[in-house]
């Protein structure tokens, strides 16, 4: 591996001292213009960048912000990551993503290393498996600003962005008991995230204010999230209740599964059974039947958490946290 070029290097090289080469570096005044050129040309030569966080020690600011969320290869991940870069970026800062994928252990271990080089703050979107906080705490402890977005917790004092996730939900399941549905499934998220608990009780008060009655049969949990699971698990449910007539998944893959499973017991989409999802995944358009969805504003997301995080670091918030809820969109497609 290439050692790092440091100013000691082409301070040896030119035989004069560091701190002449740091200063040329800076166009100071008190460095002679012979001695600047010499400094620049030899840096370009020798491929000298700066060490950001060297610098950042000594200022007690490194212009970079930490991002941690559960998955990098996520549609909806990727959006909010957009958003966030787009607003760091303009504003002076850089990001250092990380992944915990979809582990406590990984997340924790991330956190370290974003603290350990020194971030002027973090954006977190917890993991499907976190239950204790301590080690955002500690950091909390420390004054480290951090904003959480679409997977939150209010155990920490911070402030938040997330979507309108129950009346999303809501209204998913609205439009399904509009279309004639009564014996309406809702595959669930892990119960350890809000996200999860906010879409729940979308279904159940959807149900309710229809008069329906809640079948607690009928809310199975999805903890892994993956087509595949939902798939098995549909397949089997199906085997016991044929009279179902209606699916809500908690995201699109979970509602991509019941897709393949309805179809696979030889039910038609949406003349048997409809279906909807949540997020508006790219390949919710692209599927056949294209599935109805709630979309969420990812890019507004990551843009709305890094100005809130910037502005915290650069002390333009004030210190009570907010919480910042963007809207949903309900897009029907054909599977309803």
């Amino acid at each position: 591996m290439k050692a790092h070029v440091t100013i000691k290097d082409l301070a040896r090289e030119l035989g004069i001292s560091p701190s002449t080469v740091s200063r040329a570096l800076k166009d100071h005044p008190d460095i002679s213009p012979e001695t600047k050129k010499q400094v620049q040309e030899l840096a370009e030569r020798m491929h000298y960048k700066p060490n950001l966080i060297a610098q950042g020690l000594r200022k007690s600011k490194t212009n970079t912000i930490g991002v941690i969320v559960p998955e990098l290869v996520h549609f909806f991940f990727s959006t909010v990551i957009a958003g966030i870069e787009n607003v760091a970026y303009a504003r002076g800062y850089n990001v250092i993503l990380c992944q915990s994928d979809e582990t406590y252990e990984r997340e924790v271990s991330d956190t370290r290393a974003l603290w350990n080089s020194r971030v002027d703050g973090m954006l977190v979107s917890l993991s499907r498996q976190t239950t204790r906080y301590d080690h955002f705490q500690e950091l909390l402890n420390e004054g480290l600003p951090m904003v959480f977005f679409d997977r939150v917790t209010d155990a920490l004092s911070t402030s938040q962005v997330v979507v309108d996730d129950y009346l999303g939900a809501f209204k998913a399941v609205e439009l399904l008991i509009n279309k004639g549905c009564q014996n309406i499934v809702h595959l669930a998220g892990p119960p350890t995230l809000q996200i999860s608990q906010s879409r729940l009780k979308g279904y159940t008060d959807a149900l309710e204010s229809h008069g329906i009655d809640l079948n607690p049969d009928y809310i199975i949990t999805c903890p892994e999230g993956s087509y595949q699971e939902s798939q098995n698990i549909m397949l089997r449910f199906l085997e016991k209740h044929n009279e179902i007539d209606g699916v809500f998944g908690c995201n699109d893959m979970a509602a991509l599964g019941a897709i393949l499973a309805v179809q696979e017991k030889g039910k038609r989409i949406p003349e048997d059974v409809k279906v909807v999802g949540f997020s508006d995944w790219q390949l919710s358009n692209l599927i056949k039947p294209r599935l109805t969805t709630v979309s969420q504003a990812g890019y507004e997301m990551g843009q709305q958490a890094a100005e809130l995080l910037i502005d915290q670091i650069e002390g333009k918030a004030q210190n009570t946290p907010v919480k910042k809820v963007i809207s949903t969109q309900l897009i029907e497609r054909e599977t309803t």
